[in-house]
């Protein structure tokens, strides 16, 4: 997977991460410079207060305790903290809302992203992987956008506005300050290096375990047959120790930051105090002034402080966001045409053009690289049943992808009724193709549930006459619940055989002019196995049908067998001719036939 997101270690990286992060999603930026005043004006009514402070021990208590002057900067006092507090709190609700609503575009962004990756990256990223981008890696941005943000900006005009009010006071002052606490951005950048990566390894290796997880749980049935489930648990535990590790790693770094702080702000104060009484009144600087100038000094380490606090969840969201935008700059599957052209009504006929087919960018850049598909040129007419068969590797199913347009040759085109697959939208292709793949796909729900994901509107009665018309309404009846037969998780309820039964009628109900067929190779019951093969005929019938059959009595009872060598077409013709030429489709044969005898 390549990314277009900067590196790790590269200048202003978190700010040009959180920026890319911000245009995915411009609900972030909405309203912000109304959020910025308004955290303004909440950070000016905090500075304010040293000034009135100042005011009253200058002119309120040094002639004498004037209680009406004192009282009048008490209740101005007073009504700025209430505006001050009304400011901030309107900016935090802003951002926070702003926050939540960009965050879940982001979300669904991510989510829309992932359903059209192809299928070489679904394989290339593990599911957990991706299940880990969508969940943690957001939630934790969730939690920089609705704190770590608001505490970014108003630490950042309370720096900035304090820094300004302490040079109008006493330049000299300010100089110490700065100059004392100014060692501390050295240490929160070398710091903040640090932890950018140890939370990206620690995203990284969390990922990695949560896919493991995943695969771990789903492949718990062969794991207990083989008596292998020690050995994973143990593999489990080595991962969870690793992300342990980065994790402890992270969290011992982030907490260097907070002790930092509060060292450089007590050294602050100190120079502070101690300078202001060294020069003393004598040379401008009234006892109001210094108390004043002390609480300003205060005011200018809080928010450094806050930083301190806040750079460990900035570090931490963007590790998650890098990970996240990364996903995001994967390519999805084959590009939309620009000036899309419709499949022309009726019967579908498919012509492949000296098609040459290699995975990934390699072929057309590695010599050494060789393609799938080697310049295969096939014409299907409509309404005929072709059958793809050649042994394992043989480009069978990469052969199928192409034909329902997954992926686009490298070289060569591939038409329906004469208009390239380029040029066709997905959504009308999607209504005139369907796959049918070798291990059928059930969501947890009923069987109408799983139906209806071919045509949401579909009615009861109407999916009944689909399993009728197939001839699989004896079996529906026979299932207690009919339609509403609970399938389980990934249709564990209903046997392998029964799953392809469920997967065929969602494919009649759409009423497609090509039907892909890839043949399950997993064994079922002789009853079974006659409703899927008869199944298969009525749904084959007046439709051009393409199978990748993996056993030869299937492939028999096809029109037209095409039988693939090495990316190659090999042989062409119909069972009793390819038989009659003692090729390599007789020889797949006759090994079929030994097969059978043992």
């Amino acid at each position: 997977m390549m990314s277009q997101v900067p590196e790790v270690g590269s200048r202003f990286e978190s700010a040009r991460i959180i920026g890319r992060g911000m245009r995915e999603a411009p609900v972030f930026a909405q309203g912000i410079f109304i959020t910025i005043i308004l955290a303004l004006a909440g950070t000016g009514g905090r500075v304010a207060l040293p000034v009135l402070i100042q005011l009253s021990i200058d002119n309120g208590l040094t002639k004498g305790v004037q209680v009406d002057y004192i009282t009048r900067i008490a209740t101005v006092g007073a009504a700025v903290v209430v505006l001050a507090a009304f400011a901030l709190r309107t900016a935090a609700t802003r951002l926070g809302i702003r926050a939540e609503k960009g965050l879940f575009t982001l979300r669904v962004t991510l989510f829309d992203h992932i359903q059209r990756l192809s299928l070489a990256d679904h394989n290339e990223e593990k599911r957990g992987a991706l299940v880990s981008r969508v969940t943690n890696d957001i939630e934790t941005m969730t939690q920089f956008f609705a704190w770590g943000g608001l505490t970014l900006l108003m630490s950042g005009t309370q720096i900035v506005l304090v820094g300004a009010v302490m040079l109008a006071y006493d330049w000299r002052l300010a100089l110490v300050a700065f100059t004392v606490s100014a060692p501390l951005v050295l240490v929160l950048r070398f710091v903040q290096a640090r932890l950018l990566v140890a939370h990206r390894v620690s995203r990284e290796r969390n990922a990695v375990f949560l896919g493991e997880l995943s695969e771990t749980i789903s492949g718990m049935e062969t794991l207990q047959a083989y008596d292998a489930v020690d050995g994973r648990v143990e593999r489990i535990g080595l991962l969870a120790d690793r992300k342990a590790s980065a994790h402890i790693r992270a969290g011992v770094i982030g907490a260097f930051l907070f002790p930092s702080g509060e060292l450089f702000a007590v050294f602050t104060v100190v120079a502070v105090v101690g300078t202001g009484l060294l020069l003393g009144p004598g040379v401008g600087l009234t006892a109001g002034a210094l108390v004043g100038f002390v609480f300003l000094t205060y005011r200018f380490l809080e928010p450094i402080a806050e930083f301190t606090e806040v750079i460990d969840l900035t570090q931490s969201a963007v590790a998650s966001m890098r990970r996240v935008l990364a996903v995001l700059d994967v390519a999805v599957g084959p590009p939309a045409p620009s000036h899309p052209l419709s499949i022309p009504e009726g019967p579908i006929s498919i012509r492949c053009n000296e098609v040459s087919f290699g995975y990934a960018a390699r072929f057309e850049h590695d010599g050494d690289d060789e393609p799938v598909l080697h310049e295969v040129s096939l014409f299907i007419p409509a309404g005929q049943h072709l059958a793809l068969v050649g042994e394992s590797g043989s480009g069978k199913t990469t052969l199928a992808r192409l034909f329902a347009r997954l992926a686009d040759p490298s070289i060569g085109s591939i038409e329906v009724n004469g208009v390239s697959l380029r040029d066709v939208n997905n959504d009308d292709l999607r209504k005139r193709l369907i796959v049918v793949p070798q291990e059928p796909f059930l969501f947890s729900g009923s069987i109408a549930q799983n139906i209806r994901f071919a045509k949401p509107d579909a009615r009861d009665d109407e999916i009944e006459n689909v399993f009728a018309q197939i001839g699989l309404g004896e079996w529906l009846i026979s299932l207690d619940e009919g339609l509403h037969t609970p399938v389980g998780q990934r249709g564990t309820a209903l046997s392998a055989g029964e799953r392809q039964l469920v997967a065929l009628a969602r494919a009649a109900i759409v009423n497609p002019g090509i039907l892909i067929l890839d043949e399950a190779t997993s064994s079922v019951d002789p009853i079974t196995e006659v409703r899927i093969s008869r199944a298969l005929a009525i749904l084959a019938k007046g439709r051009t049908t393409i199978s990748i059959a993996h056993r030869l009595s299937s492939a028999a009872r096809a029109d037209r067998i095409v039988v693939l060598d090495r990316g190659r077409v090999a042989e062409d013709g119909s069972h009793e001719e390819l038989i009659k030429r003692n090729g390599r489709y007789s020889e797949l044969h006759d090994l079929w036939i030994e097969s059978t005898k043992v």
